[in-house]
């Protein structure tokens, strides 16, 4: 009898997911899921959903909103992607200030129920999960489940869900050879959440994408909110969280517009919403958001380590704004960095900080970029640095290096900063 990790492992080999081979894994369409969740009984329609898309922050974005909705005391799925450390990451029940992870025992048996199913119909890793988060939380009953999409919107495996609220985060040129090439063709993909009847959100929009939202809104006859444009509902700030990047102002500010959505239809109290934001992650059990890792130890000679999982271009720059922001209150600063080969150098090169000391590597990925490739890549663009073939290695070099004094960073990659922890 096969154990629960020699089921994990038949899953990802047999049924490779993105984060491990990247475009190859990718399955256009939404029929096969749409068969997978006619045969699971279509459990989403037991719980009330909010849908969650963008180019980056929608993580951030479903931690604090499963986070504030727990404290409000809902019983709330979770359902995110990837997962940084172990594959239950991915579905979560948050209640007050808790959350645990889908046990072992529901996974094996999941899979094992649907074994024929997997062989005849051949669905993809994520439509595989996607069915898996759906009927564990059915089995939990849970009040509402936050559901972060996986890649797009219109055709990703979550959009045969109807939701009570969709949330579009922001826009930005990110797997464009499924997505499309232009922000409008991104958009038009994203926008595909949004269904008939059904109030949107929009956290961030530019020229380009708002005639694209209001376009799908309009054809649906669902009410449209732009969050830059909506009166503040939580009004907080980003020095009381427990997720304490600069860029989560952005993610509180769509937090805040669906806040305003939600809070008539769930009677919800916005001062224990508010509480439980301020610890989303530790609520939820989040990790690798601006996430300190080791303070600086001035009696061992070591320095602060920070991580971060801004991986493209839209995301790392927010993350060097930030190391910009804070390289003056160290005396270096140590990136390491390492990016997934399909990666737009071009477009990230220019916004990295140019007052660091980087450390290029690699993860132990076949996506992950070789560390001399993008040594030599960045060094082609005014950013020379040191190699390690291994984020082990990279970490033990950086430490060499720094004292008590510095700062290590570490990011480029979600393949990196798993390592890391």
């Amino acid at each position: 009898m096969k154990t629960y990790d020699e089921k994990i492992e038949w899953l990802f080999n047999q049924f490779p997911s993105y984060q491990k081979v990247g475009k190859v894994a990718y399955k256009p369409g939404i029929e096969t899921m749409e068969a997978f969740d006619a045969a699971l009984g279509h459990p989403h329609r037991k719980f009330r959903s909010v849908h969650v898309a963008g180019t980056n922050g929608k993580g951030s974005t479903c931690h604090m909103l499963a986070a504030g909705l727990a404290a409000c005391g809902l019983k709330v799925g979770l359902y995110t992607s990837p997962h940084l450390v172990d594959f239950r990451e991915r579905m979560k029940i948050v209640e007050g200030d808790s959350f645990r992870m889908i046990p072992k025992e529901n996974v094996e048996a999941f899979l094992d129920r649907w074994h024929g199913f997997f062989e005849e119909h051949r669905p993809s890793f994520f439509e595989i999960t996607t069915g898996m988060a759906f009927d564990f939380f059915a089995d939990e009953a849970v009040d509402i489940a936050v559901i972060e999409t996986g890649l797009g919107g219109r055709l990703d495996s979550t959009n045969v869900i109807t939701p009570i609220l969709s949330i579009i985060t922001n826009i930005g040129l990110e797997h464009c050879e499924h997505l499309g090439y232009t922000l409008e063709a991104i958009a038009g993909e994203k926008a595909g959440i949004i269904k008939p009847g059904v109030p949107a959100v929009i956290g961030e929009f530019v020229p380009e994408t708002r005639p694209v939202f209001e376009a799908r809104a309009a054809a649906c006859g669902s009410p449209l909110t732009f969050a830059t444009e909506a009166a503040p509902c939580l009004e907080m700030e980003v020095a009381g969280l427990d997720l304490p990047g600069d860029y989560q102002m952005r993610n509180l500010c769509t937090l805040s517009a669906a806040v305003g959505v939600l809070q008539p239809m769930l009677g919800l109290d916005l001062e224990a919403f508010r509480c439980g934001v301020r610890e989303a992650a530790h609520r939820t059990g989040l990790h690798g958001r601006w996430e300190t890792l080791r303070e600086a130890d001035p009696v061992a000679g070591k320095a602060r380590i920070i991580c971060d999982t801004g991986h493209n271009a839209h995301g790392l720059r927010w993350v060097a704004e930030q190391i910009d922001r804070i390289s003056c209150d160290y005396d270096n600063v140590f990136f390491i960095l390492g990016l997934a080969r399909e990666k737009d150098i071009d477009a990230i090169a220019p916004l990295l900080p140019r007052n660091v000391n980087y450390i290029y590597t690699q993860a132990s990925s076949q996506r992950a970029l070789p560390a001399v490739d993008l040594a030599n890549e960045m060094a082609d663009r005014g950013l020379p640095g040191r190699v390690a073939f291994s984020v082990a290695g990279a970490l033990s070099e950086a430490d060499r290096l720094a004292g008590p004094k510095d700062l290590i960073f570490v990011g480029g990659s979600n393949f990196v900063v798993c390592e890391i922890l």
